[in-house]
Order: structure tokens, then sequence, then C-alpha cells
């Protein structure tokens, strides 16, 4: 008996000394700087929905979108202590699932009301594969420079996997969700541009390629995505249509001059004057409220991050790594170009959110499972 217990203490003593060891493990090389960014980011975002929905319809909102930001917490410190280097093997099947997803689309998704084909359900959760799709193709174009880098694909292979690089483009637009798929094509070019040792093959079938790919997503559009990219040419054609969103969105924003309304005091939103501010347009909900000053302060914040994930890039320790902190870099910025760049007037509406800003469990998620990946970079760097 006594031998027993003592085996059994010594054994609680052991697990007791790893645990501890991987404590402080965990503390010493967890990237507590992008942590704390990220924190503060989405402390913003649900402030800014709170504000901007309570009190109205879309109250209810807040709550579900709080507790996507505590499981893509949970999903950033949990994930973000997994090895990514694990990742290499399944990048090629998780490829190939998303693009048989992506294909599917058409006939087990939900169409919304334009009858776009975006999202799926799961029982009584509701995901947007498209969001998905961001991640694995960043994985797949790191795995591709990985490969490329360590000779291990032929040229035809080479070939083969590029294609099915790009493939979710094409399934994406065709949804058609053409700002998806222009940002999933940016994800690309960038991490390539950043990767590739030679750039003339990258411009070569670039270029060609925009031109030759224009007139037929022009096409595929539907008419109201034709109006959207008319009225961005011409805002004043249909002020009171397709113009709407636009000019509301600017108008909150100039109203909110240099130091803002004052928080919970925006307008626009409130009046019902700006459409979908909690998903679309909540970096004009901001604006209104904090002005100027606010905006700079919160783009400030999202350069911080960009730079933070390219600084993880620039120390990671394969190329596996740095493409991945690229890929992730480039996801953040052209959201927030794009996103901002709309909201001003100065880019279609494309339906693009504010990363972790704007109302969205699948865009939320999306954005943590990258950041969790720089975490596990620069924690092994």
């Amino acid at each position: 008996m006594k031998k027993t217990e003592h085996r059994f203490a010594e054994t609680l003593t052991e697990l007791g000394r790893v645990g501890s060891s991987w404590t402080k493990n965990f503390v010493a090389h967890f990237d507590w700087t992008l942590l704390i960014t990220v924190f503060a980011i989405c402390g913003i975002g649900l402030a800014n929905l709170y504000s901007a929905t309570e009190g109205t319809a879309h109250s209810g909102k807040f709550d579900s979108q709080l507790v996507w930001v505590g499981l893509g917490m949970v999903v950033l410190l949990g994930v973000g202590y997994i090895d990514y280097r694990g990742l290499l093997r399944i990048v090629w099947p998780s490829l190939l699932i998303t693009i048989v997803v992506l294909a599917a689309m058409r006939l087990f998704s939900e169409a919304d009301d334009l009858g776009v084909r975006r999202w799926l359900r799961l029982g009584p959760f509701r995901i947007q594969p498209s969001e998905l799709a961001k991640l694995v193709v960043i994985l797949g174009v790191a795995r591709f420079f990985q490969s490329v880098s360590d000779g291990e694909l032929k040229p035809r292979w080479r070939v083969l996997a590029a294609v099915g690089i790009v493939a979710p483009v094409i399934l994406v637009a065709a949804q058609p969700d053409l700002g998806t798929a222009v940002l999933i094509g940016l994800l690309i070019a960038s991490v390539s541009l950043c990767c590739m040792k030679k750039l003339w093959p990258f411009f070569a079938l670039f270029l060609p390629g925009l031109f030759v790919m224009a007139p037929v997503l022009w096409s595929r559009m539907h008419d109201y995505q034709k109006r959207r990219v008319l009225s961005f040419l011409d805002p004043t054609a249909d002020p009171l249509g397709s113009g709407w969103q636009t000019q509301q969105s600017i108008v909150a924003v100039g109203s909110g001059r240099i130091t803002g309304k004052g928080y919970m005091e925006a307008t626009q939103n409130q009046f019902n004057f700006l459409p979908e501010y909690w998903t679309d347009f909540p970096f004009s909900v901001f604006s209104e409220e904090w002005g100027f000053l606010g905006s700079v302060g919160l783009l400030g914040l999202m350069a911080w991050l960009v730079l933070w994930i390219l600084h993880v890039a620039l120390n990671a320790r394969d190329t596996f790594g740095t493409a991945i902190s690229l890929g992730v870099a480039a996801m953040v910025f052209w959201h927030v170009v794009i996103n901002t760049s709309m909201v001003l007037g100065l880019a279609p509406v494309v339906g693009l959110t504010f990363p972790l800003i704007s109302y969205g469990g699948s865009s939320l998620l999306t954005f943590m499972v990258g950041l969790a990946l720089v975490s596990s970079i620069s924690s092994r760097s």
C-alpha cells in the first residue's frame, strides 16, 4: 500500500514538473505582442458593434459576436502553440477538399436575397467556405514555395499545384462573390511577388490573365454588381439606388469631422441611413463617433499589426513559415485597404469585412486562425 502511494506521489510530482516546464516554455515563447494587439482591436470592434446596434433590431448581433471573439481567442492561444510545420502534410489534401466544397456550392448552399450562394448550413451554424478558402490558399502558396525551395516538385507537378491554387479564385467568382475572388487573387499575387526569385514569369502570366479575365468577370456579374461598379465610376448616377450606401457612408465619415460626435452618438446607422453598418461599413460608424483622429488611430493600430506580422515573416525559420506570415499580412492589409476605400467611395462596394471589427463568425475565425499560425511561427523563430 505504501509503495502504491509512493508511486502515485512520484507520478503527481512528475506531472507537476512537466506542467510547470510547459507553462514556463509557453509564457517565454508565446507572441504576447501579437495577442495584445489582436485583443485591443477585438475590443474596439465589440465596442463599435455595441454602439451601432444597441437599441436597434440588430442588438442581438453583439452577444453573438462576443461568443465568436471568445472562441477566436481560444483558437489563437490553442493553435498558436501547435507546431505549424505539421501542416505541411495536409496542405494539398485540404486544398483539394476546398476545391470540391466550392464546386459543390451551387448544389448544397443557401442563396441569399440577391441569389448569391455563399453559405453552407451545418446544424444551427452557417459557414462561408470562401472565407476559409483564403487560409487554404495561403497554405497552398506557402507549401508550393517550400517545395520549390526543397526541390521536391518536378515541373509538371508545379503546373498542377499552381492550377490547384488558382482554382478557388475561379470557383468563388462563379458564386458570384467577386470581392472575395479578387481578394484571394491579391493574396496569391502578394505572396508570389515576395517569394519568387525571378519576377518575369509572374508578370508574363498575371497581366495577360488579368486582361483576359476582366471581360469574363464582367459578363458573369449580376445586374446589382454592375450597378455598384457604375455607381463607383459616377456616384451621382443613382444616388437613391446603387449609390445610396456609398453616399451615406461618405456622409457618416465626414460628419465625424476631427474629433467625432462621441461614443454612441452616431446618427447615420441609428436612423437606418447606412445599410449593412455592422458588416460592410463599421468603419463609417467608428469614423462618425471618433472623427479623423480616432480613424487614424485605428488604421495606425492595423498598420502596426501588419508590420508585426511582417517582422515575424522576416524571422521565420523556413520558407513555409515566411510565406504563411506574408499571406496573413497580405490578407489583413488588403481587407483594410479595400474596406476603407469602399467606405470612402474610392472603390466599389464589394462586401469585404474590416478585420476583427466587422460582425461575422466566419470572417473573425478566419483571421484568428491565420493569426494563430503567425503566433506559432513567431514562437519557433
